[in-house]
């Protein structure tokens, strides 16, 4: 959710303004660099021996305490596999909602989430702006909160990532942001699912910027 500086008039000023809260916070620690001349480390592919596929299975790695309850609800619950699932999805999401591609991540958002998605993208195309948007990675993922009623569970996962975000009027000029900027940003998004079915994906239903 970018913010925008150029100050609009009435109903899509306010959907723009509350589109920071959704997307995240700039921590004040940007860098200026050549965009084009950066380049990410290709990560290797684990392997895995015959004696590992023969062994017994392990016992579940240790939680971090903010988890402890999710462990609780379901025994086999996998912190490091569910954070490493909430990144892809991070990025995933705020790839698209940049693209304004809200269609292609409904099935990964709440009603309520996919709704303000799609009413922010909307005010954002009816302002004539656009934005670029360039995911350089996640520092940190960690879940920070969660929660456990009934049959459902939550987990509040606070993301620090690099981003470099740019948003453009019709003609092309620089309204918000720099090109050659990456601006450190921090979200908490909160993740749930219904813990007794059979169904393992997360759906995000709710979104904010961090401290």
């Amino acid at each position: 959710m970018d913010p925008v500086l150029l100050i609009l008039a009435g109903v899509t000023a306010f959907i723009i303004f509350r589109l920071i809260s959704v997307m995240g916070t700039r921590t004040g620690h940007e860098q200026r660099v050549d965009i084009d001349g950066r380049h990410g480390d290709a990560g290797g592919e684990e392997k895995r021996s015959a004696e590992q596929d023969d062994a017994e299975p392990a016992a579940p790695k240790p939680v971090s305490t903010n988890a402890r309850v999710l462990r609780d609800a379901d025994p086999a619950f996998d912190e490091a596999e569910f954070l490493k699932g909430a990144g892809q999805a991070y990025e995933m999401i705020v790839e698209a909602f940049a693209s304004a591609d809200i269609r292609s991540i409904r099935t990964f958002l709440s009603d309520s989430v996919y709704d303000a998605f799609k009413s922010a993208a909307a005010a954002r195309d009816s302002a004539g702006h656009a934005t670029d948007l360039k995911f350089v990675g996640i520092d940190r993922a960690a879940i920070v909160d969660s929660n456990v009623e009934n049959e459902w569970v939550s987990a509040t996962v606070e993301f620090t990532s690099n981003q470099v975000r740019v948003t453009r009027d019709s003609d092309g000029n620089v309204v918000d942001g720099d090109p050659n900027r990456i601006d450190l940003i921090k979200d908490r998004w909160t993740f749930s699912r219904k813990h007794t079915s059979r169904d393992p994906n997360w759906v995000l239903v709710a979104t904010g910027g961090a401290d």
